[in-house]
């Protein structure tokens, strides 16, 4: 589309009611290059759910090597994903929650909007949120005597007390960040990536040393081995769909970009620099830990409370909560406002949505979901249960059925126009996102049927692979007449 056009066609949608970050970006306002995109997510990778997911990797019998493997890959998986899922909104400068039209016509795009931003958005902040509150324990406990004792026993929910105090510290510290704008989210990011990346280094090296060398880790082996492919196949399958929220949503970074080459390029090389790390980090900590403690470890925190020097536990956790924060006010708060904001401008703006988000992410008791490998893992099965065919319906719907070309005309449209599809719904998109929400995530209740079983395992690669092939079918065999 010549600038020209764009100019114009910018004014007419405009014209239409369309908020500013609603608009496709004109040349002059897609500022972000190269070095922005290799940075995006190099501090939000050092966040604690992802070190204790991976944690999991080891009780479930996965040896260094192998968990050094799946996390690679799925840095792999989920870096070409970026890719590709932001190519479109790169190429068109097009919000996520105007690209879903597309896929899913004007009113349609509502489901998957909610289900990104809002769902996602209140798992997320919750669980995050209390394990970083669980963190900032061991540094209470380290300075107040008998902090873990505080309130005499009392819980609230299954909440202790002590946590409560500690998740209410984090809680705050989130929501004011966020609430500071982009302005302070982007100070925010360019100090705290460095910050990060020197304590877990740190981290790295001393793991390393109590373990003897890098070489003990990396023969470790776990008291109850497996081989399974389907146990590291599903193992990939977590720690992608801790990742899914982003990629289903890249467009809200990538519409952005000077040009779709500098996002498809910065995507992918550094998140996978960033996992280099990571790995490395994560077995370290984790494996050296048992070796040198002889216990296994699913909290990563508790492998952090095991290092004698306080100054040293300080910092790392809270190098590891900066990490965690720039996670969930990036790729969590930041997208539940955007959403809700768009979907409804007259009862939300981004940051009374967002506040919203991280209260109701509480009220669903999150740290229910983190209790053990078990819950965290059907914690993520549904994740991708809901993510997998998302991103599977937009990729078929741009690369193969729109052949990568989009018709602005059809997602910006006067208010009480219903687009391109009768009544606002792509029909073939709402059916296909129910069956393949449904078959993955039956397999969590119908342990009798190996097969859903399998899907559940893997339901992040189920949900996406059912809906490309399903949408890419019926979207060709289906004719237009019959949709509009």
């Amino acid at each position: 589309m010549d600038q020209a056009k764009l100019e114009q066609n910018y004014d007419r949608y405009k014209s239409y009611g369309y908020g500013e970050e609603l608009l496709p970006k004109k040349p002059e306002q897609r500022d972000w290059g190269m070095s922005n995109y290799i940075t995006l997510w190099m501090g939000a990778v050092h966040n604690i759910m992802s070190y204790m997911t991976v944690a999991g990797f080891f009780v479930l019998g996965l040896d260094t090597t192998q968990v050094l493997f799946a996390v690679m890959l799925s840095a792999i998986i989920v870096s070409a994903f970026y890719a590709l899922n932001g190519y479109s909104a790169s190429k068109y400068g097009l919000p996520f929650a105007m690209l879903l039209r597309d896929s899913f016509g004007v009113k349609g795009a509502i489901i998957p909007a909610l289900i990104r931003g809002l769902v996602a958005g209140l798992v997320f902040f919750g669980t995050t949120t209390v394990v970083g509150a669980e963190s900032l324990n061991v540094i209470f406990a380290r300075f107040i005597p008998n902090y873990m004792d505080l309130g005499g026993g009392f819980t609230l929910f299954g909440l202790a007390f002590p946590t409560m105090i500690s998740y209410a510290i984090l809680w705050t510290a989130t929501v004011l960040l966020f609430l500071g704008g982009m302005k302070t989210l982007g100070k925010f990011g360019n100090w705290s990536s460095p910050v990060v990346y020197v304590f877990i280094i740190g981290a790295a090296v001393w793991a390393i040393k109590i373990a003897g060398g890098f070489g003990p880790i990396l023969e470790y082996v776990p008291a109850n081995p497996s081989s399974s492919p389907l146990v590291f196949i599903a193992c990939v399958s977590a720690l992608v769909s801790n990742w899914a929220g982003p990629v289903v949503n890249m467009s809200d970074f990538t519409h952005r970009a000077k040009s779709p080459r500098a996002a498809m390029i910065g995507l992918p090389v550094g998140f996978i620099l960033s996992y280099i790390l990571f790995a490395i980090t994560c077995v370290a900590l984790i494996a050296g830990t048992e070796i040198a403690f002889g216990e296994p470890i699913f909290n990563i925190v508790h492998a952090i409370d095991k290092i004698e020097n306080t100054f040293a536990v300080v910092v790392l956790i809270l190098a590891l909560n900066v990490g965690a924060i720039a996670f969930v006010v990036f790729a969590n708060l930041l997208p539940a406002g955007l959403q809700m904001s768009s979907l409804f401008p007259k009862k939300f703006t981004v940051k009374t949505a967002g506040v919203l988000t991280a209260v109701v992410g509480t009220l669903i008791l999150p740290w229910k979901l983190v209790e053990s490998t078990t819950t965290l893992f059907y914690f993520y099965s549904f994740i991708g249960s809901i993510f997998g065919p998302i991103a599977g319906i937009m990729l078929s719907s741009f690369f193969i059925h729109r052949k990568r070309v989009l018709n602005l005309d059809n997602i910006y449209v006067p208010a009480g126009s219903n687009g391109e599809y009768k009544n606002g719904y792509n029909p073939v998109a709402m059916a296909v996102l129910a069956v393949s929400f449904i078959l993955p995530m039956s397999g969590a209740f119908l342990k009798g049927i190996p097969f859903l079983v399998r899907m559940n395992d893997f339901a992040f690669f189920s949900g996406l692979i059912v809906s490309f092939v399903l949408y890419t079918i019926f979207s060709k065999t289906l004719k237009s007449s019959q949709l509009n």
